[in-house]
């Protein structure tokens, strides 16, 4: 993916308290072995209509690479001290340059993003972004990496990685000390009640519900 471009100014990084909403997730987790969650800076949250808004999106040209924004709030939880986003907005970039292989957001792609967010969505943070690899499987390229790291600096900003064809999909989220690592992607919490069907059909990953998960933790 390329760009030549400052996406967003960087964002103000003063932490607002909430709670975790663990009794309203399930937590998909990669069916791979598994790193304590303790080494991810952040857990992920994600909205059923973000989720399925991201998959439509990721669906729309399966012989190029799409993408395009995450929007939501960064939070600390207000009992555990941990830090948590929560993707609830899905902003699929428009004029955009793409091939099988790259996609590289463009000026328009930039105003557009400042526009919606000044218009459509205030007091929104950009928690990160997305993009697909068709038929290339789940990992950060050396420019997305690149891209990730200058564009998206905050500790809680994260990028999710979509492969339509395997129906697979995670995140990247950055370790506590700042370490991005190109090839650990990172399930996340799904947003939902008891009485909810999930709406997650990412075939790399595997459920619990979270509240009973930390329980036993």
């Amino acid at each position: 993916m390329g760009t030549a471009i400052r996406l967003m100014p960087r964002e103000e990084s003063a932490e607002h308290t909430s709670r975790m909403p663990l009794h309203h997730a399930v937590h998909w987790r990669p069916r791979s072995a598994l790193r304590p969650a303790s080494e991810a800076a952040v857990s992920v949250f994600v909205t059923p209509k973000a989720y399925m808004r991201a998959c439509a999106h990721a669906h729309s040209d399966l012989e190029n690479e799409v993408g395009g924004w995450l929007l939501g709030r960064y939070r600390l939880d207000s009992e555990r001290g941990e830090r948590f986003v929560v993707v609830d907005t899905i902003l699929p970039a428009r004029n955009t340059r793409q091939g099988s292989a790259f996609l590289t957001f463009t000026p328009e792609s930039q105003l557009e993003l400042h526009r919606a967010i000044e218009e459509e969505y205030p007091g929104k943070a950009l928690v990160g972004w997305f993009h697909t690899h068709p038929r290339m499987g789940i990992f950060l390229s050396a420019y997305d990496t690149f891209l990730h790291n200058h564009f998206f600096p905050e500790l809680w900003q994260v990028a999710l990685v979509i492969e339509p064809f395997s129906r697979s999909a995670g995140f990247f989220v950055r370790q506590p000390g700042g370490l991005l690592d190109p090839r650990r992607y990172y399930g996340f919490y799904e947003l939902t009640t008891d009485r909810s069907r999930s709406v997650v059909h990412w075939q790399n990953l595997s459920a619990r519900r979270a509240q009973k998960e930390r329980s036993t933790q």
